[in-house]
Formats: structure tokens, C-alpha cells, sequence
């Protein structure tokens, strides 16, 4: 039985990425955030998978370098104590005292282990089935992008709109740590989280915001406290 189990979690993640970007189109698109560390050895085999999720039209995958595994040898070169303050906002939402790496929160609400590629796509995969309730557009005109919304039902309360900037690609050589020697590539890198205030979806929104240069863009509508992503949107040029 474990091992039928086995080949059908693995399909389950042949099919997920092998699947046409048309029939994604209409679904809602998954936030997965990774929180992850150089300092962590049990973290190249996510930050691997998130390259992979990265490549997937229906994913909008974030890596947020935490700062707490620093004092083990190697200070992280991407590492926020903002994201160690994320992550550990989402643990306090899910009524939980520790927080891990590699850790992957989908769409704000379920924690995965990182390496488990299996569990994650689960996940996923179920997240982006449910309905929407928001109809979210991210456009970037020049060095602005625009973020305009319309609620499709009421809101249960006001919604966070923020505004993520990522590097698509990073690469480091790790000299120290549980991880010295190693050359790791990260996909996604999140370098500044901004809000751009609250929403309640009584009329449409539009807000504008500068882009940041050549970073990529994503904008999240969350509940207020961290528990839950209601929609995303990302700009990739």
C-alpha cells in the first residue's frame, strides 16, 4: 500500500508540471512562499523544487530568506528579519509556538515541509480549484504598475493589498555553515514587501505604485494578521 501510494504521488507531480498552460488559465493562480536560509542544510532540495514551481504559470513562487540561522556560521545574504517576522505571523494565525526552514505556506494558509514536493503539490493543487472572490488585474505601465480589483462577493473583512519585488535568479557560493562549499541557486528571491494600504471591497480599487526597476512584481490581497491570501496577481516584464 506504501508503495502505491508512493507512484501515485508521483504522478500526481509528473502530471501537475507536465500539464498544458491553457488548461491553467482559468484557475486561480497559488502563492507559495518558501521561507528558506543558506545557513540550512535541509533547504537546497526546496529551493530546488521552487525553481521548478517558479516555471509553473499557475504558481506565483516566493523565496523569503529568514535571518535566524545566521548565528550558525554563514550570514545570509538575502535574509529579512521582515520575513522571519512573516513566517512567524503565519505560525501564530495556525496557533503554533515554533517556526522551521524549509518551510512552503500556500496561498497564506497551509504549511508544507519544503523538501516534500509530493505534500506541496497536494496543496496546490487544491488551492487552486476553490472559487474566486476577487477579480485581481497587475499591469506595469513603464516604471509604474497598477493594481486594480473588483470583490465578486463581500468580503469577510478588509483585505491587506501588498506589493512584493522579487529577483528571479540569484546564485551563491556558501562558504560556511552546514552548507560551505556549496553554489545554490535561488529562483524568486523576495528583496522588499510594501503595503499599499487595506481594501474592503465596497468599490473597485486602483492603486499605483512605483515598479522598482528591473524587479519582478507580484501583489498579494491578504487578511489582515497574515491568515489567508484571498487573490494574486503577478507582472513578470
Amino acid at each position: 500500500m506504501k508503495f502505491s501510494g508512493l507512484i501515485t504521488g508521483l504522478a500526481a507531480v509528473v502530471l501537475f508540471f507536465s500539464a498544458p498552460a491553457m488548461a491553467q488559465e482559468a484557475d486561480r493562480p497559488v502563492v507559495v512562499e518558501l521561507f528558506t536560509s543558506q545557513g540550512c542544510s535541509s533547504c537546497p532540495a526546496a529551493d530546488k523544487f521552487l525553481h521548478k514551481l517558479a516555471g509553473h504559470e499557475g504558481v506565483i513562487a516566493l523565496s523569503l530568506h529568514v535571518d535566524y540561522w545566521d548565528y550558525i556560521g554563514w550570514k545570509d545574504s538575502f535574509a529579512s528579519p521582515a520575513h522571519t517576522k512573516r513566517q512567524r505571523a503565519y505560525a501564530k494565525a495556525a496557533d503554533r509556538r515554533v517556526v522551521y526552514t524549509p518551510q512552503m505556506v500556500v496561498n497564506g494558509a497551509d504549511d508544507v515541509v519544503g523538501n516534500r514536493a509530493m505534500d506541496v503539490v497536494d496543496v496546490i493543487d487544491r488551492h487552486r480549484r476553490l472559487p474566486r472572490t476577487v477579480h485581481l488585474d497587475l499591469t506595469r505601465q513603464g516604471e509604474t504598475v497598477v493594481v486594480e480589483a473588483e470583490s465578486l462577493k463581500e468580503l469577510d473583512g478588509p483585505l491587506t493589498v501588498q506589493l512584493v519585488r522579487y529577483r528571479p535568479e540569484s546564485t551563491v557560493h556558501i562558504k560556511r555553515g552546514e552548507n560551505a562549499g556549496r553554489t545554490i541557486s535561488y529562483a524568486n528571491v523576495v528583496t522588499e514587501m510594501l503595503s499599499l494600504g487595506e481594501w474592503d471591497g465596497t468599490v473597485p480599487l486602483r492603486v499605483e505604485a512605483e515598479a522598482g526597476g528591473d524587479a519582478l512584481v507580484a501583489v498579494l490581497l491578504q487578511n489582515k494578521g497574515g491568515a489567508g491570501l484571498i487573490e494574486a496577481a503577478a507582472v513578470l516584464e
